[in-house]
């Protein structure tokens, strides 16, 4: 955990971020397929939970886009890094295009064949997206911690959260914490403000297991 006198940014949070990403990926393709053909009700709570998804990474990338691959092209001396991370960025874009024209599809029958191909896309899509996620974390995070200040760093975070709907933001904070450790559930929470801490434990934690229990239900 760094300290207030830490000069580099604390690259692990990303870590911990990628945490989320990794798990949904691996379930939703589980529970599109555990769905019971038809059921309207979980088809369409599902569907909604990854269009969720894809938005939420869509808006992850579109700020490392922005703020940290144009940095480091700069400062590392070489574009390998960012043209790296850039490319992978495109196949999974265009692996979540795939994702969007069989979730519709899904979403209006509820049939077999669709959810199959809805399921199918995810898996192809979950492989891009682990590949990156491992390259980003060998690769591109220790480079990040040496070249980017702790003030970029931050920026990086604050334009994050600015994507999330403020009506989403506690249950965007428990996907984050639900595989955290302690010292990382309590970094994250020390960056919210007492209101929102106090208001995730309250009814925050409770509306988010409730939430994880139902969507996640077909599985269990």
């Amino acid at each position: 955990m760094p300290s207030s006198t830490e000069q580099r940014p604390y690259v692990h949070e990303m870590v911990v971020v990628h945490r989320l990403f990794r798990r949904e990926s691996d379930l939703l393709p589980r529970i599109v397929r555990a769905i019971p053909e038809h059921d309207a009700e979980a088809v369409a709570r599902t569907a909604d939970a990854i269009a969720r998804y894809v938005g939420g990474l869509h808006n992850h990338h579109a700020v490392e886009d922005e703020l940290v691959w144009p940095k480091l092209w700069e400062r590392v001396g070489t574009a390998a890094y960012s043209q790296q991370m850039e490319k992978q960025h495109a196949a999974i874009d265009a692996s979540l295009v795939a994702v969007g024209s069989t979730l519709g599809a899904w979403r209006a029958s509820g049939a077999r064949p669709e959810a199959e191909a809805l399921a199918d896309a995810l898996d192809a899509h979950r492989g891009c997206l682990v590949e990156h996620l491992d390259d980003e974390e060998a690769l591109a995070l220790p480079q990040i911690a040496e070249h980017l200040t702790v003030e970029e760093w931050n920026m990086v975070g604050a334009r994050g959260l600015e994507g999330i709907p403020r009506n989403r933001l506690l249950l965007a904070l428990g996907a984050i914490l639900e595989d955290a450790t302690p010292a990382e559930a309590a970094f994250f929470l020390g960056k919210v403000p007492l209101a929102g801490r106090l208001l995730w434990r309250i009814s925050g934690r409770r509306q988010y297991a409730a939430r994880v229990r139902v969507l996640r239900g077909p599985i269990l």
